[in-house]
């Protein structure tokens, strides 16, 4: 059953903060293979005009999907999340993501479409700092695939 259309535009509660940690970003550079050490010294952060290391482009993505949950536990929506595969990811940065950042994070409904018995949802996440300051706009696509006929 297609995903009803009036949920384009629905934007849910902001996040609790996340807290942003050296470490997490660090074991996030490894894990990924990432070797600048912007991402895991202080003082090379430093000597490029950081205030502290910095996290790789992807690591933002942990949390917006996360709160991106929101829209995917939404019973009103009723997407199948049993048949749900990542379609897309784009960010755009307002600048980078810092140690000690504590983000919060808005997620709204962008489009909602059916393609072959395909569902497919964008999902716009608006991160903020505790400041209220823009960070990073994570643009998710959600595939739910058609349900195979019995």
């Amino acid at each position: 059953m297609a995903l009803d259309q009036s949920f384009v535009g629905r934007t849910y509660p902001p996040t609790a903060p996340y807290e942003v940690g050296r470490e997490k970003i660090r074991e996030f550079a490894e894990a990924v293979g990432e070797t600048n050490p912007v991402f895991t010294d202080p003082e090379a952060a430093k000597a490029f005009g950081h205030s502290d290391v910095i996290a790789p482009p992807t690591f933002v993505f942990s949390i917006t999907f996360r709160a991106a949950g929101q829209v995917i536990e939404d019973p009103q929506l009723g997407l199948d999340y049993n048949r749900v595969v990542h379609g897309d990811q784009k960010f755009a940065y307002s600048r980078p993501v810092r140690a000690g950042d504590r983000l919060t994070v808005t997620s709204t409904i962008e489009a909602i479409k059916s393609l072959a018995g395909n569902d497919i949802v964008d999902i716009r996440g608006e991160v903020h700092d505790e400041a209220g300051e823009h960070v990073v706009t994570a643009l998710t696509k959600l595939v739910a695939r058609a349900a195979e006929e019995v």
